[in-house]
């Protein structure tokens, strides 16, 4: 079991991965190995998550889930299948635990009586600065 948060598990036997080769410099270790990892991870499938945590997924990864409900993580960053199988499962453990987040709501506050007597005061001085600015030249001599 991997635990996304407290409360919050998915099955290892929910996730599929697949390989294939990485792209960018590499020399040898580019062309002849697959070291690119992809986790696959069906939302709409998983027995482990309930409707409102799958739709949370859902809204949240829209532009990252396909049209089967399945959300895949790639990694290439290393040489080896391992590090990146590993790096991919914690990218997707990443993206579940920040779509299932509640974020704050918001407490509305009033903005106190000095501080918009201290921007009119300063809207003032800075329209008078502008008042002496296009002052009429003096008379010549």
């Amino acid at each position: 079991m991997i635990e996304i948060r407290s409360g919050i598990q998915i099955d290892e036997s929910e996730l599929s991965f697949s390989t294939a080769r990485s792209s960018g410099p590499g020399g040898q270790n580019v062309n002849k190995l697959s070291t690119k990892v992809t986790v696959h991870f069906n939302v709409a499938a998983s027995g482990n998550l309930t409707q409102q945590q799958k739709q949370k997924i859902f809204t949240r990864l829209s532009n990252r889930i396909s049209n089967d409900g399945v959300l895949s993580v790639a990694c290439q960053e290393s040489r080896s299948q391992l590090d990146n199988k590993l790096r991919a499962v914690e990218r997707l453990i990443e993206l579940l635990k920040a779509a299932l987040t509640e974020k704050p709501r918001r407490i509305k506050t009033k903005v106190p009586k000095s501080a918009k007597l201290k921007r009119l005061d300063k809207k003032k001085r800075h329209g008078e600065i502008k008042k002496l600015r296009s002052g009429k030249p003096l008379d010549s001599f």
